[in-house]
């Protein structure tokens, strides 16, 4: 019972956040935050240095996945510090390969791509919790369920990732098609699921001026399809089933990945099946393969209300604390956008 109310108030919570930002995202507004001044010019008016709602909601998509994965492993008995080495180390390798991966793909020095670093995470962490079985066994004596430390970082990936979407809403970037554009099943039974951008600093506007234009929610149909399937695997895991709850992220995120890209506009590439498509293709038969490495060995049900535990911790809420604040800077100081400031006093008011 306890399991089905947090998951129920978990849902409640981001439809609410979603019908809120599949309304007004898309709107020239939502794009910036503010400008900082960091150099004057020669007329008077200062150089200013955007922060973006992207950086924003990245921020926010990385704290929600990395509670759920704490809630997660703590429910299954996985020690706090097994947990932050984990998601450390994890964040270390998949952060920078984000842009690396991006930088190689599309020939652009200034993008990142969310896929790359799904792909090195998904392809590294089995590995990762091994060697940290390995560590905390022989060193500290520690003994923890591994593959439900596996499980618990896939289904906060496809949390996060479904949150991360919001991300793309508000700068306009990875988006779908013109709906005209789109194919014949999509245009008849999805045709109502469109956004329409406004705001010439958006990417949709600026990379392939289709500002103004009815386009396909391919972000908000993946923010639904992830956000369900991590909920989903979270009920999975809290009742024992690790194995399942990680094949259901898995095969959802990655299988609509390479589903999806056919229904986007951005560049992605200049073969008709992009990097990415082929990094999720390849991550499904690897992701399938994981399990053998981590024999189940039973024990304890998982306990939610021990994982709560775990989270409402000040050290885990300053780890969590510190993760939001580097995602916001990394994606939120805008490279691509500029902005010129000019301050003046209100006479009305001295």
């Amino acid at each position: 019972m306890t399991n089905w109310l947090f998951m129920s108030t978990l849902a409640i919570i981001l439809a609410m956040v979603y019908g809120w930002a599949f309304k007004v995202l898309p709107g020239e507004r939502w794009q910036i935050i503010c400008a900082i001044p960091v150099k004057k010019r020669a007329d008077g008016s200062w150089q200013g240095l955007n922060l973006t709602y992207y950086g924003l909601f990245n921020a926010m998509a990385l704290g929600a996945a990395v509670a759920l994965v704490l809630v997660l492993t703590g429910a299954s008995g996985v020690a706090p510090g097994v947990f932050a080495a984990v998601m450390a180390t994890l964040l270390g390798c998949c952060l920078p390969a984000s842009r690396i991966i991006a930088r190689w793909v599309e020939k652009k020095p200034h993008t990142l791509s969310v896929g790359a670093a799904s792909f090195v995470g998904i392809v590294a962490a089995p590995w990762l919790v091994l060697l940290m079985e390995a560590i905390a066994g022989r060193w500290m004596a520690i003994r923890f369920e591994s593959m439900a430390v596996v499980a618990a970082l896939m289904v906060g990936y496809a949390l996060g990732e479904g949150i991360g979407r919001l991300a793309c809403i508000s700068y306009g970037c990875c988006y779908g098609r013109p709906i005209a554009a789109t194919p014949p099943l999509v245009k008849r039974y999805l045709s109502w699921a469109t956004f329409t951008y406004s705001g010439g600093t958006k990417k949709i506007a600026y990379a392939h001026q289709l500002e103004g234009q009815p386009i396909f929610a391919v972000q908000a149909l993946t923010a639904v399809l992830y956000t369900t399937s991590a909920l989903a695997g979270s009920l999975l895991f809290l009742h024992g089933r690790y194995a399942w709850a990680f094949f259901l992220c898995l095969l959802v995120t990655q299988g609509w990945r390479f589903v999806s890209e056919f229904l986007r506009a951005d560049y992605r590439g200049d073969r008709k099946i992009s990097v990415y498509q082929i990094m999720s293709l390849i991550t499904i038969p690897y992701g399938l393969m994981i399990p053998l490495l981590f024999p189940f060995v039973g024990g304890r049900q998982p306990d939610l209300l021990a994982g709560l535990r775990q989270l409402w911790n000040p050290a885990m809420i300053l780890f969590l604390q510190v993760l939001w604040i580097i995602m916001f800077v990394k994606t939120g100081l805008s490279e691509v956008t500029g902005s010129g400031l000019t301050f003046h006093v209100n006479r009305d008011r001295i």
